[in-house]
């Protein structure tokens, strides 16, 4: 199974000896996340130097804190150094983080995505002309294109956000869209793809897969649920998407945190919100849902998300147990 393994930060383990790990238990990718602590960019740059095959992703890096200039110069230096094994995966990230860390205005983030992927694309065409655009919010003119063919992947969760996936991009990286609604929410990628005539099945879909593995499973659930409590709290966009499949219970999750109250919004996150957001349990029934989720979704490429309240057992726990070698 072609499974990847993102590493954003584990406690006190370092993430290129985790890499490492992922790379000998057979994950076929590592992605790497950024938000605050840590640059995901460096970090790709030590697992690229660290590690032979694996392939190596970011998931994500937002289109707001770095140019698409810089994106491209990032996409092609990393491209060098892994021997043509990185994936840039960008995403809008969210206003909080957006507006309260970096101090940028979260203004029109779908048109925002489609612009920097649109230039990313542009500066890495390899044609040697200067790249010229002028968009609504980006424009770039005169520095020729560099000679570098790196995919791009997009975490679009709205419609308008997925149409940019299906125009532009390789793949598509959606958190919080219930697996049970995937396929569905695919349409709008695919829709979007035949415009441009593109072929839809050469967009891989590439979702984060929470999970939380334990011999304890209560221990597993509770992770999984205060990771879905918080995703669901404290960003519009994943409630929203959760909120398509379990709408009156996401927006209990949500008022429960947003009021302050972190162990009731984990309380409020259901069982049947569990078995369609993420992968918990004992070693042996996360490897069967793990299985079953991409037997019965277009899934191609699960991403496993270890949630950050999980301890450290729970983390090594999970790692080991979904490799590709055990599944």
């Amino acid at each position: 199974m072609d499974v990847g393994l993102i590493v954003t930060a584990y406690g006190d383990m370092d993430l290129a000896d985790v890499a490492i790990r992922a790379e000998d238990h057979g994950y076929s990718a590592i992605w790497i996340g950024e938000l605050w602590g840590a640059n995901a960019v460096v970090q790709a740059t030590e697992i690229a130097c660290r590690t032979d095959e694996i392939r190596i992703g970011t998931a994500i890096l937002n289109v707001y804190s770095r140019t698409p200039a810089v994106l491209a110069m990032t996409a092609a230096s990393l491209e060098d150094v892994s021997d043509g094994r990185f994936t840039l995966g960008l995403g809008t990230s969210t206003k909080i983080a957006i507006e309260g860390l970096h101090g940028r205005s979260f203004d029109r983030p779908v048109r925002r995505a489609h612009e920097t992927i649109e230039l990313v694309r542009a500066f890495t065409a390899g044609d040697g002309e200067p790249v010229e655009y002028e968009g609504e919010l980006l424009e770039a003119s005169s520095f020729p294109s560099l000679d570098v063919s790196v995919p791009i992947y997009h975490a679009g969760l709205g419609p308008a956000n997925r149409r940019v996936v299906g125009r532009l991009c390789d793949g598509w990286i959606p958190h919080n869209i219930p697996f049970s609604r995937l396929d569905e929410a695919f349409e709008e990628v695919a829709a979007a793809a035949r415009e441009r005539d593109r072929d839809p099945d050469e967009i891989a879909i590439a979702p984060y897969v929470p999970s939380a593995v334990s011999d304890d499973p209560d221990e597993a659930r509770d992770t999984l649920r205060r990771h879905i409590a918080y995703y669901v709290g404290s960003g519009e966009g994943y409630r929203r998407a959760v909120a398509s499949k379990f709408p009156d219970a996401a927006d209990r999750v949500a008022e429960a945190w947003r009021g302050g109250d972190k162990g009731d919004a984990a309380n409020a996150v259901t069982e049947e919100m569990l078995a369609d957001l993420g992968v918990a349990g004992t070693p042996a029934d996360a490897r069967e849902q793990l299985r079953t989720l991409v037997d019965e979704t277009g899934i191609d490429h699960p991403i496993v998300v270890v949630p950050d309240p999980a301890s450290r057992e729970v983390t090594e726990t999970t790692i080991d147990a979904l490799a590709p070698e055990r599944l």
